[in-house]
């Protein structure tokens, strides 16, 4: 993955939780079923971690669309709060591949 990908980072974070899980069970003796579901749950905690502030930006932008969509505010209005909740948001690039 390139580092230009705003993704980048979090497949990192994500994909050093994966291995250290690996490793950690691997080291262990134990049931095979209890190391797999430990690296499931760590693959699933970084995940969780990882995507914490998308969710919330998410939560931001829906709260904006409800306001702008109760048709309540002006078009000046409309287009400033539209504006400001972009200018707040990460940039993206949706069509860039995560791995």
């Amino acid at each position: 993955m390139s580092q230009k990908n705003p993704n980048a980072e979090r497949y990192i974070a994500i994909a050093r939780a994966c291995l250290k899980a690996i490793n950690d069970t691997a080291a262990n003796a134990g049931d095979r079923e209890q190391k797999i579901q430990a690296v499931y749950e760590a693959i699933d905690t970084a995940f969780q971690a990882e995507f914490k502030s998308q969710r919330q930006n998410v939560a931001v932008m829906a709260t904006v669309l409800e306001r702008i969509a109760s048709g309540e505010l002006s078009a000046d209005k409309t287009v400033d709060l539209a504006r400001k909740t972009l200018d707040q948001q990460p940039q993206t690039h949706g069509k860039t591949r995560m791995h």
